[in-house]
């Protein structure tokens, strides 16, 4: 039978807002775990954000390639995540995803875990007939990951607390690009980042995307939202 998991569409929130909500959540997952009749998986959480760059905790501050100075001209903000990866950029038009999962309840370990939400957009983006696969030693979903054109559209960096899952991915819809190129994105210098919007020549439905991801997590995790 499939786990039951509730579903929030956050909007449009600052990034520290939505990093505390998580946190709530997890502490509310960790509680749901001591009731034996519980059948939740979690809870996924879809948003975008401000933008915002944001350094993983194994991360290199100097990938970051302004200061705060610039960072305020372009109206951009910086945190120090808890998550796994280096840094990375967030922003409208993309799509950020926070699973909250329990990984217990799923039965699943944390690079199983990462390879069915990599599989999950993987899928996503097959429907919008972009062939998309994984990059040998690096999280995430790319483009022509074997060649010299290899492209990253979608991060992925997570925490994991207690066998339950916070962080996740940033899918790259619409997303204004030029903010990458002010920084090492995920620690690469000699790879590029796109967006559904640039591969397919035309801005994308972001509510499609959801719901269309929704889709694909019912069926890659064996979950149904409740």
């Amino acid at each position: 039978m499939a786990l039951l998991t509730q579903y929030r569409d956050l909007g449009l929130m600052e990034y520290g807002k939505a990093w505390d909500y998580q946190e709530n959540l997890l502490q509310e997952t960790l509680q749901a775990r001591k009731n034996t009749t519980a059948t939740t998986a979690g809870t996924l959480l879809l948003c975008e954000h401000p933008h915002v760059y944001t350094l993983g905790k194994s991360g290199q501050l100097n990938n970051l390639l302004i200061q705060d100075e610039f960072l305020q001209k372009i109206h951009a903000t910086y945190y120090r995540s808890n998550r796994g990866g280096d840094i990375t950029y967030h922003g409208p038009g993309q799509l950020v995803g926070y699973p909250i999962f329990d990984l217990e309840a799923l039965k699943l370990g944390v690079k199983q875990y990462i390879n069915l939400l990599e599989e999950a957009i993987i899928q996503t983006l097959a429907q919008y007939s972009i062939s998309a696969g994984r990059l040998e030693g690096a999280t995430g979903v790319w483009l022509d990951a074997q060649t010299p054109m290899a492209r990253k559209i979608c991060a992925i960096g997570v925490r994991v607390s207690k066998a339950v899952t916070m962080h996740g991915f940033a899918l790259n819809v619409n997303t204004d690009l030029c903010y990458f190129a002010h920084i090492n994105p995920c620690g690469f210098i000699d790879k590029g980042v796109t967006s559904m919007q640039k591969e397919l020549g035309q801005k994308q439905d972001m509510e499609a995307v959801k719901q269309l991801f929704k889709e694909k997590t019912t069926e890659v995790f064996r979950i149904q939202y409740a």
